[in-house]
C-alpha cells in the first residue's frame, strides 16, 4: 500500500485571489472544495491537483518548494511570463546571475517560480529545496521511481507520467517557520489509514498531530525526514 499525492498545498492570506492567478497562468479549472479552501484541477497529466488554504500566518522566508514552468519556445516562454505578470504576479531577485535564461517571478503572495527557456526540459518540475535522504523517502512513500540520482541531487515521477519532484541536496536552508508549500496525501479507499501512517513513520517520518483517532474524515499531520510537514488522510 502506498499513499498517493492528492494535492500540493499552498497557505495563502487570500486563497481566491491566488487561485485564480495559478488558474490563468497554467490554464487549469477552478473546483469547490469539500476540505475547504480552493482547489485547482490539472488539465493536463499532473497527477494531483493545487489547493489554496487560508491562513493568516505571514510568509517570512523563501518556499522550500516551487514550479519550474517549461516554455516550447522563446515566445512561449515570453508568453507565460506575460500572463503571470497580467494576473498579479512580478519579477523577484532570488540570487539568479543575469546570464540565465530563465525568468523568477512570484505570486501575488510572494510564492516563487521560475518560468525556463525552451530546451531547459529537465527541470520542469515541482522543484524543492532537499536532501538526497529525503528525495529516497518521497520515492519510498509515493512508488515513484528514481529518475534522477547523482551528486546528492534526486528526483521522482509518477510511473503514469506527469511533472517530475525534484531536490536540489545540500546545503538545505534552516527551517523559520511553517512550510507553506505542502503535500497532502491520501490513502486509496478502503485501505487502513493507521496502518499507513505506521508505514510512514517506518519510512522516516515524524509525527506532528497525535495517533489517527479512527476518524477518517480528519488528516494526520506529518514531516519528512528534512523537517517538512505534510498531510495524509483516508481517500473519500
Amino acid at each position: 500500500m502506498t499513499s498517493q499525492l492528492f494535492a500540493v498545498s499552498f497557505d495563502a492570506g487570500q486563497p481566491l485571489r491566488v487561485a485564480r492567478f495559478w488558474a490563468g497562468v497554467l490554464g487549469w479549472e477552478m473546483s469547490d472544495d469539500a476540505r475547504d479552501g480552493v482547489a485547482l484541477v490539472p488539465s493536463d497529466d499532473t497527477g494531483f491537483r493545487l489547493r489554496f488554504v487560508a491562513s493568516q500566518e505571514p510568509k517570512i522566508e523563501q518556499n522550500r518548494m516551487h514550479f519550474d514552468l517549461t516554455s516550447a519556445s522563446a515566445q512561449a516562454q515570453q508568453g507565460t511570463v506575460d500572463a503571470a505578470l497580467g494576473h498579479g504576479g512580478r519579477h523577484i531577485d532570488v540570487g539568479q546571475l543575469p546570464e540565465e535564461g530563465h525568468v523568477v517571478l512570484a505570486d501575488p503572495e510572494g510564492n516563487e517560480f521560475c518560468v525556463l527557456e525552451p530546451g531547459n526540459s529537465f527541470l520542469g518540475a515541482l522543484a524543492c529545496d532537499g536532501s538526497q535522504e529525503v528525495g529516497y523517502f518521497w520515492s519510498k512513500a509515493l512508488g515513484w521511481p528514481l529518475v534522477w540520482d547523482q551528486d546528492e541531487e534526486t528526483a521522482i515521477r509518477s510511473p503514469h507520467g506527469g511533472p517530475k519532484i525534484t531536490w536540489g541536496g545540500p546545503p538545505v536552508a534552516p527551517k523559520a517557520g511553517r512550510i507553506r508549500v505542502r503535500f497532502e496525501l491520501a490513502v486509496p479507499a478502503g485501505e487502513d489509514l493507521p496502518g499507513e501512517v505506521a508505514r510512514l513513520l517506518g519510512l522516516g517520518a515524524t509525527r506532528i498531530d497525535p495517533a489517527p483517532t479512527g476518524d477518517g474524515d480528519a488528516p494526520v499531520r506529518l514531516a519528512d525526514p528534512d523537517g517538512n510537514e505534510f498531510s495524509v488522510r483516508a481517500s473519500r
